[in-house]
């Protein structure tokens, strides 16, 4: 069966008008800033060494795509679960996550390798990517849902406040993503951030100190 593919805004060799390059740029910060910190606060680990070790994982990748992928890489949450088994196991050591994580970045290295030499078919043929991608994301996710619930309030003696900015926020990221049209459809979690803000200023949730 043919999947039908949206067709690309821009190519590689293309930049947007400054305007939407400065709100995507945004977008992108907010997106992966978020994503960086809350894995090592989940985790019991230093948030600064994960900034520092992803900023230089970034570098070294513009360096490798030759700056045509404007992409930062951030925290993956791919790891959350098994670098937490691996933690509990060693009584709170971090060493035995450390080294599992080591070995992926081996693995991955060695992909690589072979990726430059073969090509991608054969990745595609062991593992399609609407079969595997899916799966991975919802558990991703459901891994993730205790945390989600009690950020956003949702348990007992939590502030009501809390849990109306994060419903609203959660409203307005998905209209724009299934409503929105033409720009505005691409930028639905920065306006969601920006929405979820004003919202939780005008509640009193904003500290200006």
């Amino acid at each position: 069966m043919a999947i039908n593919q949206k067709p690309l805004l821009l190519d590689v060799d293309e930049k947007p008008e400054v305007l939407k390059g400065i709100l995507l740029s945004f977008q992108h910060v907010f997106a992966m800033f978020g994503a960086t910190i809350l894995v090592p606060l989940i985790l019991g680990m230093p948030v600064s060494v994960a900034l520092f070790a992803s900023g230089i994982g970034t570098l070294i990748y513009q360096v490798a795509t030759k700056a045509k992928v404007p992409v930062y890489l951030g925290s993956s949450f791919a790891y959350i679960t098994a670098m937490a088994v691996a933690i509990e196991q060693m009584g709170g050591d971090i060493k035995a996550a450390q080294t599992g994580v080591i070995m992926v970045g081996l693995v991955y290295v060695l992909i690589a390798g072979i990726v430059k030499m073969l090509g991608t078919k054969w990745i595609d043929k062991l593992l399609p990517p609407p079969i595997v991608i899916g799966p991975m994301i919802m558990v991703i996710g459901l891994g993730l849902a205790s945390s989600a619930v009690t950020n956003a309030g949702f348990v007992a003696d939590g502030d009501i406040r809390h849990i109306i900015v994060a419903i609203a926020t959660f409203l307005i990221t998905s209209f724009i993503n299934t409503k929105g049209k033409g720009f505005f459809k691409i930028i639905p979690f920065l306006i969601g951030i920006i929405g979820g803000y004003v919202i939780a200023l005008f509640m009193g949730l904003v500290d200006f100190q």
